[in-house]
């Protein structure tokens, strides 16, 4: 089909099938919550083959993505460097337990290109990244509190679980069964986008805080930006008392700028975590700090953290490919271009059929909230109408355009889609928001 047109009602039947066989084998027929559709109904789209910034389904549907894997494929799918570098060394061996020339090389350019880093420690997605970087940080300091933000989502590790965003939120599960209570008093939870919130923890728990950890342009509640007194209440606290100061960068890191959103933001955190666009569509995740804080990492100090697969030569290879193509001087400014684009005509698609809409939008994501006025916390996000993104999502994949089926998730994009598949984007939004205001 060509993007922009609708699929029919048998257009989906392979996916039914293979929806069906899977919920018998695996739980809800999926391997992560969200790719479920339970926040939006239907049977969700098993999919074949992806190339640049096109999906095609079993059933032989296409699709433009602004899914992109949940952000890893910042150069679209199947990028003919990371295909070429993930057979090369595929070829050579999957995997050796032993230390590689490759590793070494990725890390290198994330410490050449992210801000706060001097040493890096790989590990195999960013919910290994942020559990380790809590564990670092643990002892570090000798202390055992952690301070999160409501509808921040870190992965799916113990202590993260309180009021996450992301699927959580979607299906309405903030936190969950299995976590022990014990684990659960020692996060404390403040308002994103409040220093207020953050200074009482702090009056009241500062000697036991031993970090601070947050997403600087939150991906998980939708896209929501810091406020600049939020981030100097975090920098300052944190240094006030002791504690460290963790950037989650999984989502945006070499995603909204080479160096991160912490070189967007001017931010200097102890500790950084990355994933998803370090290993351009592969299992991997990192993190990484300044030398005396990461040298607290075994074997060179007493905090223990292990991986039989970290540093995976697949996932490496596929790493360097993907991030040494984002030093051309002018792919963030295409890739910003894009999305401007974007979110400029869902905004004005939405006020001519008046759907009251917020868009929200950093370079290479964006949100649209079903909701009036300025979304920058959780309870902001939370006043979106989710029946309405829901009719959204259908409308907008019945025109051949697949986004993330979560109205608190962010749309991604990659510098292969084109302005004309901007423009086709644009054209089923305003359908879409017709079939909304009829």
């Amino acid at each position: 089909m060509t993007p922009g047109s609708r699929t029919s009602p048998s257009g989906t039947s392979r996916s039914s099938q293979l929806y069906e066989r899977a919920r018998q084998i695996i739980p809800g027929g999926v391997s992560s919550p969200v790719r479920a559709f339970t926040a939006v109904g239907g049977t969700p789209r098993f999919i074949e083959r992806g190339q640049g910034p096109l999906l095609w389904d079993v059933d032989g549907n296409e699709y433009i993505d602004f899914v992109m894997s949940w952000g890893p494929l910042i150069h679209g799918h199947a990028f003919p460097p990371v295909v070429r570098a993930v057979a090369e060394a595929a070829a050579s061996g999957t995997s050796f337990g032993a230390p590689t020339k490759r590793e070494v090389r990725l890390a290198e350019l994330i410490v050449d290109a992210v801000p706060s880093a001097e040493m890096v420690r790989f590990v195999s997605s960013g919910t290994e990244a942020t559990m380790s970087a809590i564990r670092l940080a643990r002892g570090w300091t000798a202390r055992d509190k952690i301070v999160k933000f409501a509808g921040n989502y870190h992965g799916h590790a113990d202590s993260l679980l309180a009021q996450a965003g992301s699927g959580a939120l979607t299906l309405g599960v903030p936190s969950s069964p299995g976590v022990p209570a014990g684990t659960a008093c020692d996060t404390l939870v403040a308002e994103y986008n409040d220093p207020d919130s953050l200074c009482a923890l702090f009056d009241k728990h500062g000697a036991d805080i031993a970090a601070v950890i947050m997403e600087p342009f939150a991906g998980n509640m939708g896209v929501v930006s810091p406020d600049p007194d939020f981030l100097e209440a975090i920098r300052r606290l944190t240094s006030d008392h002791g504690a460290l100061f963790i950037c989650d960068e999984v989502i945006t890191g070499f995603r909204v700028a080479l160096g991160g959103a912490q070189s967007v933001l001017d931010l200097d955190p102890d500790i950084t975590t990355l994933g998803k666009i370090l290993g351009g569509g592969l299992p991997i995740g990192a993190f990484a700090g300044s030398s005396d804080v990461m040298r607290h990492i075994a074997p060179d100090g007493p905090v223990y953290q292990a991986g039989t697969l970290s540093g995976n030569p697949i996932s490496t290879a596929a790493g360097i490919a993907n991030i040494e193509p984002l030093h051309q001087p002018t792919f963030y400014e295409h890739l910003k271009s894009l999305t401007d684009r974007l979110a400029i005509g869902l905004t004005e698609a939405a006020g001519t059929s008046n759907i009251p809409v917020t868009v929200n939008v950093q370079t290479g994501m964006l949100t649209v909230f079903f909701t009036n006025g300025p979304v920058r916390d959780l309870h902001s996000a939370r006043e979106s109408d989710t029946g309405h993104f829901a009719r959204f999502f259908h409308a907008m994949l019945e025109n051949g355009v697949y986004i993330p089926p979560s109205q608190f998730e962010a749309w991604m994009l990659s510098s292969s889609h084109t302005e004309e598949l901007i423009d086709r984007t644009i054209e089923a939004a305003w359908e879409a928001f017709r079939e909304l205001a009829a």
